[in-house]
């Protein structure tokens, strides 16, 4: 069943250069979606209107049959999606409980640990932590709050080889075990083939593969 979509969606940057045009997708629970282009292509922008972050500058963005223009930006923001950035964005001041606490009322330390970090690890400052651990508490903060979609952009560019499998392993058993719909924008063939519908973005039109 369809989660969240965007309906007939163009974007421009100062009413002069389009990197979206008019385009619909549909995006469903429990599947795990790629999104691949080349940088520059528009990947970000369309994460962006999804996640109510931006609006677009024709047509909608719909959350279970709703314009989310219609309870507004911040209200989508705060309750139907959570992001997952390439550079992390946790408070670098915190740990990785502390972090995670501020998204949901649960404790932090089950999800932590679910994701392969230990009761030391997760009392530790988070800059103290390798990249790959670091990216495992920002899907832990994504995972302890209700947020129905996750959207991730570029969520393996810093991590290595492995590292990076085992981030992808984790995003597909959001999707697939936890029912979210997850979301992900890559230039990664190797990430995008791990997802369950792959879709292109070129020349500003979104095509499946």
């Amino acid at each position: 069943m369809c989660i969240i979509k965007v309906c007939n969606v163009t974007y421009s940057y100062d009413g002069t250069r389009t990197v979206l045009r008019n385009i619909s997708a549909e995006f469903e629970a429990g599947n795990m979606y790629a999104i691949l282009g080349p940088s520059g292509c528009g990947k970000t922008t369309l994460l962006s209107l999804l996640g109510g972050l931006d609006s677009p500058t024709q047509g909608q963005v719909i959350f279970q049959g709703e314009d989310i223009m219609k309870q507004g930006l911040a209200y989508h923001r705060k309750r139907h999606v959570s992001f997952i950035f390439q550079s992390y964005n946790l408070i670098d001041y915190m740990t990785p409980a502390e972090n995670v606490a501020l998204t949901s009322s649960l404790p932090p330390l089950p999800v932590l640990e679910s994701l392969g970090l230990t009761k030391e690890e997760a009392k530790r400052n988070v800059k103290k932590l390798s990249g790959g651990q670091q990216q495992r508490v920002a899907i832990a903060r994504s995972l302890a709050c209700d947020a129905k979609v996750i959207l991730a952009d570029e969520p393996t560019g810093n991590l290595d080889e492995d590292t990076a499998s085992s981030i992808i392993t984790i995003l597909k058993s959001c999707a697939h075990e936890k029912k979210k719909c997850v979301i992900v924008v890559t230039h990664s063939n190797d990430l995008a083939k791990q997802a369950d519908v792959i879709l292109r973005l070129k020349k500003g039109e979104l095509k499946p593969i």
